[in-house]
């Protein structure tokens, strides 16, 4: 069982301890400070950050979304914070350095980047801080959730399956389904044992028939995924290489066969987390 001190959410004593954000379209965290490294997780443009140090043009930070700590490229990174307006509702879009569709973008960001507005408007363009022009459609107030979970992951259909992914071209189980909930409002913790132990409650008797209903997540050992209606079940996965839906009878028949059974089933009450700082992130 995963501790609240677990060291993937800890970082060392000391250190600088400086504020930053994502500037980039993406940051990758790596388990070690070398470009090579094993992608442990991704920070998203405009999530923060705390800086510990500096190493071989890699910082080791920490991710104040959810406590996830790695090395991530120092230059995809920015200081002071500044406050953030708009999410990206959108499974991508490019982020332009004009107001045009005809300029060259600067990258794409996926669902749930976080954006500043400078309150410029060009036709139908939002110019962001320290980003570029988006489609302002695209955009939504930060705080302006949505209510389904299940409704989100699917949006990630086909995706490919990506260890340590978060974003839209590329997610694992449990990035998948922190995304989903976080455009919901709700946290999640970042990797599966986590969420098998911290997220909402425990379904009892969920294998029974009818217990399951949509959104609720399934578990098993280093895997999750959401169920979409009673029988049918979402999740990125490495036999699709991809997010996929299957009956949930199907996927427990072939997980089972080589990494054992489910173990166990949680339900999230939206309505009752949505904005709440659960006691994982408060330490």
């Amino acid at each position: 069982m995963p501790e609240f001190n677990d060291s993937r959410l800890t970082l060392p004593p000391g250190g600088e301890g400086l504020a930053m954000q994502v500037t980039a379209g993406l940051a990758a965290l790596r388990k070690t400070p070398a470009p090579d490294a094993e992608t442990v997780s991704q920070a998203l443009h405009g999530e923060r950050v705390v800086l510990h140090h500096c190493e071989n043009g890699f910082g080791l930070i920490q991710t104040l979304a959810d406590r996830y700590t790695g090395w991530a490229d120092i230059t995809a990174l920015s200081a002071p914070e500044m406050t953030v307006t708009h999410r990206l509702r959108v499974l991508r879009a490019y982020v332009y350095p004009e107001p045009s569709i005809k300029s060259v973008p600067r990258y794409e960001i996926s669902l749930g980047a976080k954006l500043v507005s400078d309150n410029q408007r060009e036709g139908r363009f939002l110019k962001c801080a320290r980003a570029g022009w988006l489609y302002e459609d695209q955009l939504g107030l930060v705080d302006d959730f949505e209510t389904d979970p299940a409704a989100v992951a699917q949006r990630y259909m086909h995706a490919p399956y990506l260890w340590g992914g978060r974003e839209s071209v590329g997610v694992d189980c449990s990035g998948l389904m922190q995304q989903a909930f976080a455009a919901c409002g709700v946290s999640l913790p970042r990797d599966s044992d986590m969420q098998s132990d911290w997220a909402g409650e425990v379904i009892e008797n969920w294998q029974s028939p009818g217990a399951l209903q949509r959104n609720d997540l399934v578990f098993w050992k280093g895997h999750v995924g959401i169920m979409l209606d009673t029988g049918m079940f979402l999740h990125a996965n490495g036999y699709h290489m991809a997010v996929a839906a299957e009956p949930l009878k199907t996927a427990i028949t072939r997980i089972s066969n080589q990494y054992g059974e489910p173990i166990g089933a949680r339900r999230v009450n939206i309505e009752l987390e949505r904005g709440r700082k659960p006691d994982w992130l408060s330490v």
